[in-house]
């Protein structure tokens, strides 16, 4: 853990619908209130898989009822991107709209290449273990970055 904890995080894929709440879900779990934690897309034309709710469940996270939204819904509702201390981007796409939105704030938007597991596997098991190792990635990332869980 190389960097300062931050006050504020907001983490971004394509559509707020597999690795985005994943990793809210996460960080909000083993690192509870430390942070104010929230997720966007690029997009927001799908809600939250249902792969992902399963594989979030075996980690003690919930996610059904996460609503996906985009980041022009963000700044529409009054979310303030500026307000955020770090963007976390997991897919190129999401580190593109990011470094946009934020060319002119002093914000910090770390890219982590995690894998999108949709559309990977033809049995449920094959998918679960796909979203599994998507999970893990996530988890991996954050443990790396952020330190230990936050004692409760």
């Amino acid at each position: 853990m190389s960097q300062h904890f931050p006050s504020s995080v907001l983490f971004c894929c394509d559509h707020n619908s597999v690795r985005s709440p994943i990793a809210e879900g996460l960080m909000k779990k083993l690192y509870g209130q430390r942070a104010y934690v929230q997720s966007a897309g690029v997009r927001n034309d799908r809600e939250v898989d249902g792969f992902s709710v399963a594989v979030s469940a075996e980690e003690g996270v919930e996610l059904e009822r996460h609503r996906s939204r985009s980041f022009e819904e963000m700044i529409e509702w009054g979310d303030d991107l500026g307000g955020f201390d770090l963007i976390i981007a997991l897919s190129p796409a999401s580190q593109r709209q990011a470094l946009e939105l934020t060319r002119f704030a002093s914000i910090d938007v770390e890219y982590w290449p995690i894998m999108d597991p949709s559309g990977l596997g033809e049995t449920r098991e094959a998918k679960l273990a796909a979203y599994r190792q998507t999970r893990d990635q996530i988890k991996g990332h954050l443990l790396t970055r952020f330190g230990p869980p936050t004692e409760r």
